[in-house]
C-alpha cells in the first residue's frame, strides 16, 4: 500500500520557519540574559530567510499535502508582508522589551509561532489546516498577552482574550461543521464546486454555516457587534504585545475571508454580502463615535482599528476583483500605519513610564519636531487625509463599493470617516499647539529611529505612488481565485 508523497517544496518556508522557531528555542536555554541578543538576532535572520523562500519561491500555483495546502500569488504576497511587519515589530519594541524584563526567549519563539499561524491560514485550502494556522496564532497571542506574569491588567486581558477568542473559534468550528455536513467535504474548492451543482441544495443548513463563520470572522477582526475584546486587550497588552495584535494578524484574517467566502462559499455570496454590510456600517458608526471619547491613545487606537476593519469588509463585499484588490491593498495600508501609530508608543515610553494616553503626546512638536511630523503623517493616513496612503486606500475601497452598486454605503462611509478625522486631528493639535508635559529628552536607538522615519514616509511615498503596490495586490488575487 502507497502513500502519496507530498511536495514539500511548496511549503518550504513553513518548514524553514518551524526548524528555525525550535532552534531559537533550544538556542535561548543556553544564553545568559545579557547575551539574549542572540534569540533576537536568530528571530531576524529566520524571518528574512523566510521572506527570502518565500519570495524566491516561483510564481506558479501549487498545491500539497493532499491539496489542503496551497502556494500562490495571494498567498506570497501576504506572506512577504507578515514576515517584513513581524521583523518590524521586534525592531520597534527591543527596547520597551528589555525596559520591562520580557526581553525573553519565550516572546520571540512566539512570534515565530504566530507568525507559523498567520501563514498557514493564508495557504490553508481546507478547513481543517485553515483552522489549525488560526488556532496556532490565536495561542501564541494569548501567551504573548500574560507574558508579564505580575500585572494584573496584563492577566486579566489574556483571560478576556482567551474566553472570547475560544468562543470566536467555537462559532467558526460550528460554522465549518454546517459547511461540511451540506457539502460532503472540508476542501475550499470542493465545497464551491459542490455548492455550485447542488440539485437541491440544503439551503437552510448553508445559511447557518454562513452565518455562524461570518460571526466567527468577525469577532477574529474585532468588527462590531463582536468587539467586546478589542479595546480591553489592546491597553492589556503591553504595548510591545498590542502592536503585534493589531498589525500583522489582520493580514491573514484578511486571507482568511478570501479562502472562507471567496474561496469556498463564492456561490452563497449573496448571503454573506447582506451580513458583511451590517458588519461594516456598525464597525464603522461605533468604532468612530466612541474612539472620540476615549482619553487613552491605546484605546482610541483600539475602536480606530474596528473602524478599519469596517472598511476592509466594504472592499471585500463588493465581491468582484477590484474590490477584493482594494481590500487587500487597504489591509497592508492599515498595518503600515498601525505599526507607525504604536511605534510611536513604544518611541515615547520608557522604563516605568507608558505613554499610553493622549496627554503624552502633547508638546511632541517641541520635544521632536521629526517624530511629531511622522506621527502627523500617521494620523493623516489613518484619517484618509491626501497624499497619504490611507487617503488612497479608502479611496479605492469606495470607488469599489460605489461600482458594485452601493453608493448608500460609500456614502454612509463617507460620512462616518469624516466623523473618524475628529480624533486623529486631536492627536495632532495636542502636539503642535499645547505646550509639552513631558519634557525628557527622546533618544531613540538607532535601528528604531531608521525604521520609524522609514515606516512614516513610506505612508507618504506610497499615497503619492500607489498604482504598483495597487497593481500587485489585483494581480496577486486575479492569479490565485
Amino acid at each position: 500500500m502507497g502513500f502519496p508523497v507530498p511536495d514539500l517544496a511548496v511549503a518550504a518556508p513553513e518548514i524553514f520557519l518551524l526548524a528555525a522557531a525550535c532552534t531559537v528555542l533550544l538556542v535561548d536555554l543556553f544564553l545568559s540574559d545579557d547575551s539574549r541578543w542572540v534569540s533576537y538576532v536568530l528571530t531576524l535572520l529566520s524571518l528574512a530567510g523566510c521572506a527570502v523562500l518565500v519570495g524566491t519561491g516561483g510564481t506558479a500555483t501549487a498545491y500539497t499535502f493532499s491539496d489542503m495546502f496551497v502556494r500562490d500569488p495571494m498567498a506570497d504576497v501576504l506572506k512577504v508582508f507578515v514576515c517584513i511587519a513581524v521583523a518590524g515589530i521586534l525592531v520597534y519594541c527591543r527596547a520597551y522589551i528589555g525596559a520591562r524584563g520580557i526581553y525573553r526567549g519565550e516572546l520571540f519563539v512566539l512570534a515565530l509561532f504566530a507568525t507559523l499561524g498567520m501563514m498557514v491560514m493564508i495557504s490553508a485550502s481546507h478547513l481543517l489546516l485553515l483552522y489549525l494556522g488560526l488556532e496556532l496564532l490565536s495561542l501564541s497571542l494569548y501567551s504573548m498577552v500574560a507574558l508579564q506574569r505580575d500585572s494584573r491588567v496584563a492577566v486579566e486581558a489574556a483571560m478576556k482574550y482567551f474566553v472570547l477568542g475560544a468562543l470566536a473559534s467555537g462559532l467558526l468550528l460550528y460554522g465549518m461543521s454546517m459547511i461540511y455536513g451540506a457539502t460532503g467535504t472540508m476542501q475550499l474548492d470542493q465545497i464551491a464546486s459542490a455548492i455550485a451543482t447542488a440539485e437541491n441544495p440544503k439551503v437552510w443548513v448553508l445559511g447557518l454555516g454562513v452565518a455562524f463563520i461570518v460571526a466567527g470572522v468577525g469577532f477574529k477582526l474585532g468588527a462590531v457587534p463582536f468587539h467586546m475584546w478589542v479595546p480591553d486587550v489592546y491597553d492589556g497588552a503591553p504595548t510591545a504585545v498590542t502592536i503585534l495584535i493589531g498589525s500583522a494578524p489582520k493580514l491573514a484574517a484578511f486571507a482568511l475571508i478570501m479562502r472562507l467566502l471567496v474561496s469556498g462559499l463564492e456561490a452563497l455570496v449573496t448571503d454573506w454580502q447582506q451580513m458583511l454590510v451590517v458588519l461594516s456600517v456598525l464597525s464603522l458608526a461605533i468604532g468612530n463615535i466612541t474612539a472620540i471619547a476615549q482619553t487613552s491613545i491605546k484605546r482610541m487606537l483600539a475602536y480606530s482599528t474596528i473602524s478599519h476593519m469596517g472598511f476592509l469588509l466594504l472592499g471585500v463585499l463588493a465581491a468582484d476583483l477590484n474590490g477584493y484588490g482594494s481590500a487587500m491593498f487597504y489591509v497592508v495600508a492599515y498595518v503600515l500605519m498601525s505599526l507607525a501609530a504604536f511605534g510611536m508608543i513604544l518611541l515615547l515610553s520608557r522604563q516605568g513610564f507608558e505613554a499610553d494616553m493622549l496627554d503624552d503626546f502633547k508638546g511632541l512638536n517641541q520635544r521632536s519636531p521629526w517624530y511629531a511630523f511622522m506621527m502627523l503623517i500617521t494620523m493623516f493616513s489613518m484619517a484618509g487625509l491626501p497624499p497619504t496612503i490611507g487617503f488612497y486606500a479608502k479611496l479605492s475601497v469606495l470607488q469599489a463599493v460605489f461600482a458594485a452598486g452601493y453608493a448608500w454605503l460609500a456614502v454612509v462611509a463617507v460620512l462616518l470617516s469624516l466623523v473618524g478625522a475628529f480624533y486623529y486631528l486631536r492627536v495632532v493639535k495636542l502636539m503642535y499647539f499645547d505646550a509639552a508635559q513631558d519634557t525628557a529628552p527622546i533618544r531613540p536607538q538607532a535601528d528604531m529611529r531608521l525604521l520609524l522615519s522609514a515606516n512614516g514616509l513610506s505612508m507618504l511615498v506610497l499615497g503619492i505612488l500607489p498604482q504598483p503596490l495597487m497593481a500587485l495586490c489585483i494581480a496577486s488575487i486575479q492569479y490565485s481565485f
